[in-house]
């Protein structure tokens, strides 16, 4: 099992900056694919970005790419999401979510396991 609980969301006004953090329970943290997913009110939920076990492969979505950065520290158990250049559409609940895999995946599907969310707001 593993439990991941993310923080670092917040009200950021449009062009600011913030970074998400996920730490994740378990021994087995650098064996798995880490992925940001983000949920906004009457949408579905949408892949953001993803990191191998190594931190050598990422996959971010056309909306976010030259802006978010994903990354990892496996001797802290912790993937970070740096997101810059922030918009108001980038407004959601951002989820983290591992799977038992080393290669990351862009669908929801595919993790097994989910942190409780945290908000992100960018105002205008």
């Amino acid at each position: 099992q593993v439990q991941l609980v993310e923080s670092g969301g917040g009200l950021v006004q449009a062009g600011g900056s913030l970074r998400l953090s996920c730490v994740a329970s378990g021994r087995t943290f650098g064996s798995y694919a880490m992925g940001w997913f983000r949920q906004a009110p009457g949408n579905a939920r949408e892949f953001v970005a993803a990191i191998s076990w190594s931190g050598i492969i990422t996959n971010y979505a056309d909306s976010v790419k030259g802006r978010f950065t994903i990354s990892r520290d496996n001797a802290k158990n912790t993937v970070y999401l740096q997101m810059n250049s922030l918009k108001p559409e980038d407004t959601a609940v951002y989820y983290c979510a591992a799977r038992p895999v080393r290669v990351p995946d862009t669908t929801a599907v595919s993790y097994n396991y989910w942190g409780q969310g945290t908000q992100v707001t960018v105002s205008s």
